[in-house]
């Protein structure tokens, strides 16, 4: 028999892997398939549908319900389906008498103890219980409801998105599985036996006290009512659905967005999301409240001065009041006066559009992202050694990882959807290396087997890759076939003659890194000599001053052991936002168009000016902190930011306000009214993803399709406020759909050439390269060859040079910085959502040892200051860290933690280096006179230093 696979249907346990086939005959139906599929699944995909409640086909089968029980010819008994492997010769019946017999037994015990109020229910209609009991015919309960039940059990309405309502509990353990299986955090279990059995959020505490972190799993899982989203009992139940693509972190979850109208129910995860195959996390699952804010810009705004009133105007009017103001610099200061910053937020298409208004219409190359001061060190560093700027994998390619290396980024906290996935792969028996300062939490994961933890100071990542890959060459243990055949020969003589100097031994830099040498050497042969490795990096590796050199480590690192070009192994970059991979590959940055072509390609720009009708300007334009820089001098005078917060985001915070305000004309197109609009000329509203068309491009270069599912609170999607923009300048844009943008970027994008709407709904999604040689994408990255001149990969030379932001006498702390699960990267966002009950403002975190020597107790504000500035923090006293390091999260704008971080940057991308700070930290009883006192003082420092002329480094 034909199998159709349909990806949103429940087939009741999950698919076997195994290539052998076996046929059996399923209530006469005879059909085909993989060794080990359950008997449950065997009849789903022949179409026959047995009852079930326990079995659900994101978990492994269970068997406790009893609902699918079977019959096989030749065994005694009714086993239950969903536990029973297919067998070749097999015969099951599904539907008899006896059966049907048994299953209105078990449903008539199930309702015997369950309140008949299904009317009034918040499932009523979407129940798999009501559902059952419907299948099997049932039709009276003979037991009565009289003696001992669960019918007063009390509800837990403690989490602020769902409420536990334990009367309706049918104890089928679909939630305490989904929560272990799934999520991997194992905060819920069966709590007492037997009639007493109950479902359990750690030692009697209500699920917000517990260690549930409100993925959404369990109230997936759950057939009942017993679990459900607050917005679906305020709201009742959706009437239709639209697929879209979560705007949080760089995993690129599919949703499917649940409407009643315009009205948003609720955010289910798509089985069918080839990213997060219908898993989520707190943020994707339930924070889309700030969709509706009523702080939400609705109406465009305008004024002459920042330090003027704002008025409300319509589109016609701020779009000309904006493009004259831009025209007018120009024609005073020059072409070169103006640029614009296009955002990790946005869609490729709307990105595309920016980048392309810049270049067309302002005459210059003065554009750049926020990916600058996350991950451009990725770009580079990639593209000099694998000759590609991203990621080489699927994530589902860590499932077939032996050894996983993390390396500056927290899974869990940064992308949780990943980090689950990644959990799963660690209670199978892979290896786990971390480097990090802090003890993050997947080296918490239940059940992990092996594990090394690398307690690395903040800005020695270079020192400690050179270490591993020392102990690799001078052991023998690299991957010689595979560097024969896919690499450099020059170029890796060059750096194994480097990497094998002495100084580059554990042992040399023990003192630098504060490793232990022998657990470099442990982690280094782990790495070495598994089967498959791989390799995972955040933030922590590319805010550094040497961000760049650190990425080509981790690429000759891979390379050399032959960790490239299969599943299991590669190079990953978790991205921070959901669309920085899109917003690279769009063309963002000053020197490079779409596709990473360098502006300087005469045949890359003839291209270009084919299609866009104008004549392109050959040289690189201002990076970001080089147009702060000339706002200050004079040189830069207007600015057009396309959802992005500089003023939050980016590090020296004072610098930044003073390039701001110094601006004829700042244009700042967001959702809210955020920190960078506060130096504001015009104001435009932006939309959300909810509002709008497009496509994100995520961690893995997977192109998923963002749908509308609202009109937008403005009226417009942002292309169509940049297409205003651009036609008022005099350049003429016209699209009537974002698709039409996406054929003009496949048509001038090599990588992008196979893109079209079409395709991404045939598919789902696609990774790119899409083209020719890869019709429907590439999983894959590097399979037989890199995309170089000679098509091999290429070792680089990477020299450790120590950061010049040093501890010392009067700053004797590293500060580093990081993210917490229910925020994301500024808050704008998750601070207008529920999730403030989780994380509400920054804390400082210390260890122990620095708290005792200056007298610090939990939750005592702290005074911290810099050589930038100072700030104020309460103290959070935690062992995850190591003496002389303090750690904190920046999605409060009134925790100013880019006020006191420097403006250091990367030596090839001006990224900044967040992760590295030193500062000096003080118990303070009024938080306020603190920081004017430290005010006062650090600007009598200063004049006196100057006056000396002196360095103000100490």
């Amino acid at each position: 028999m034909l199998q159709h696979f349909d990806p949103n249907k429940d087939y009741g346990t999950p698919a076997s892997l195994s290539e052998k086939q076996v046929t059996l005959e399923i209530d006469g139906v005879e059909i085909s398939v993989p060794e080990g599929t359950s008997v449950m699944r065997a009849a789903a995909l022949a179409d026959i549908n047995i009852p079930k409640l326990c079995a659900t086909d994101n978990l492994e089968a269970f068997g406790s319900c009893r609902l699918c029980a079977v019959q096989i010819e030749g065994r005694r008994g009714t086993p239950a389906s969903c536990t029973t492997p297919a067998e070749q010769g097999m015969k099951v019946s599904t539907q008899n008498e006896k059966l049907a017999k048994l299953r209105r037994n078990i449903m008539e015990l199930y309702i015997s103890d369950h309140p008949l109020d299904c009317l009034t229910c918040p499932t009523n209609g979407d129940c798999e219980l009501q559902d059952m009991a419907g299948a099997v015919g049932l039709r009276e309960v003979r037991y009565g409801f009289d003696g001992a039940n669960h019918l007063d059990a009390p509800k837990d309405t403690s989490n602020p998105y769902f409420t536990f309502d334990a009367s309706k509990c049918i104890v089928c353990s679909r939630c305490v599985r989904a929560c272990e299986e799934v999520q991997g955090t194992f905060a819920l279990t069966i709590d007492g036996r037997g009639f007493d059995s109950k479902v359990a959020a750690g030692q009697n505490e209500s699920f917000l006290d517990s260690e549930c972190v409100s993925c959404g799993a369990c109230v997936q899982a759950c057939p009942t009512a017993t679990l459900s989203e607050n917005s679906l009992i305020q709201m009742g139940q959706p009437e239709h659905s639209i697929s879209t693509t979560c705007a949080y972190c760089g995993v690129g979850c599919s949703f499917k967005a649940e409407m009643k109208g315009d009205q948003l129910v609720r955010m289910v995860p798509d089985k069918a999301g080839d990213a997060n195959h219908g898993h989520s996390c707190v943020k994707g699952r339930f924070a889309f409240g700030y969709a509706t804010h009523k702080d939400r810009i609705r109406t465009p705004m305008i004024r002459d001065a920042i330090d003027q009133p704002w008025k409300e105007v319509s589109w016609e009017e701020a779009i000309g009041f904006a493009a004259n103001r831009l025209k007018s610099i120009q024609y005073e200061y020059g072409r070169e006066s103006i640029g614009g910053i296009t955002s990790s937020r946005c869609t490729n298409e709307e990105t595309y559009l920016v980048q392309k208004l810049i270049r067309a219409a302002f005459g210059n190359n003065n554009t750049d992202t926020c990916a600058r001061v996350c991950h451009s060190p990725t770009g580079y560093g990639l593209k000099q050694t694998l000759g590609e700027s991203a990621g080489t994998q699927t994530f589902d390619s860590v499932m077939k990882s032996d050894c996983v290396l993390v390396i500056g980024a927290n899974p869990t906290d940064a992308h949780p959807v990943f980090g689950s996935l990644m959990r799963r792969r660690l209670r199978q028996g892979a290896s786990l290396i971390v480097a990090d300062p802090r003890e993050i939490d997947i080296l918490k994961t239940p059940h992990l087997g092996d594990s090394v933890h690398l307690p690395l100071r903040p800005g020695t990542n270079v020192a400690l890759i050179n270490a591993l890959a020392h102990v690799v060459i001078t052991e023998g243990l690299e991957d010689t076939d595979f560097i024969a055949k896919r690499c450099e020969p020059e170029a890796y003589a060059k750096w194994r003659a480097f990497i094998a100097e002495s100084r580059n031994a554990p042992e040399a830099v023990e003192d630098v890194t504060g490793v232990p040498a022998e657990s470099v050497r442990q982690a280094a042969r782990t790495f070495a000599n598994a089967p498959n490795a791989s390799i995972y990096y955040g933030l922590g590796v590319t805010e550094h001053s040497q961000g760049s050199t650190m990425v080509m480590g981790i690429a000759n690192l891979a390379l050399a052991t032959g960790n490239i070009g299969r599943e299991g192994v590669g190079v990953n970059p978790l991205r921070g936002q959901n669309n920085v991979q899109g917003s690279c590959d769009m063309g963002s940055f000053p020197h490079e168009l779409p596709g990473y072509q360098h502006v300087a390609d005469p045949m890359v720009r003839s291209r270009f000016e084919k299609v866009w009708g104008v004549t392109l300007d050959d040289e690189p334009g201002l990076r970001i902190p080089n147009m702060f820089d000339a706002a200050i001098a004079g040189h830069f005078r207007g600015l057009y930011v396309q959802g992005e917060d500089i003023a939050q985001s980016d590090p020296n915070t004072q610098h930044v306000e003073a390039a701001l305000r110094a601006l004829d004309c700042l244009i700042v197109q967001d959702i809210f009214l955020n920190e960078t609009a506060k130096f504001a000329h015009v104001l435009l509203p932006g939309s959300t993803f909810l509002e709008k068309n497009g496509t994100f491009t995520n961690a893995e270069r997977r192109i998923n399709r963002v749908r509308k599912v609202m009109p937008p609170l403005s009226g417009k999607e942002d292309w169509e406020v940049t297409v205003d923009l651009a036609n008022a300048l005099g350049y003429p844009m016209n699209y009537s759909h974002p698709s039409e943008i996406m054929d003009e970027i496949a048509l001038l994008t090599p990588t992008f050439t196979g893109v079209n709407y079409e395709k991404l709904d045939k598919h789902g999604s696609l990774q790119w390269p899409c083209n020719n040689e890869f019709p429907i994408g590439s999983p894959i990255m590097h399979v037989e060859s890199f995309p170089t001149l000679e098509g091999k990969g290429h070792f680089a030379v990477t020299e450790f040079v120590p950061t010049s932001e040093r501890a010392s006498r009067r700053f004797p702390l590293l500060l580093t910085t990081g993210r917490i699960l229910s925020q994301y990267n500024v808050g704008a966002q998750t601070r207008r959502t529920e999730n403030q009950v989780w994380h509400h403002e920054d804390k400082l975190e210390i260890h122990p040892h620095d708290a005792e020597e200056r007298g610090i107790n939990e939750g005592d504000w702290l005074g911290i200051s810099s050589r930038a500035g100072q700030t104020v923090l309460r103290a959070h006293i935690s062992k995850r860290m190591q003496p002389g390091v303090v750690y904190t999260t920046f999605h409060h704008p009134g925790s100013g933690a880019n006020v006191i971080t420097t403006d250091n940057s990367d030596w090839a991308t001006n990224c900044p280096e967040y992760k590295v700070t030193a500062v000096q930290v003080e118990k303070v009883s009024q938080p306020s006179e603190w920081q004017k006192d430290f005010a006062a003082n650090h600007q009598r420092q200063q004049k006196l230093l100057s006056e000396a002329g002196a360095s103000s480094g100490e």
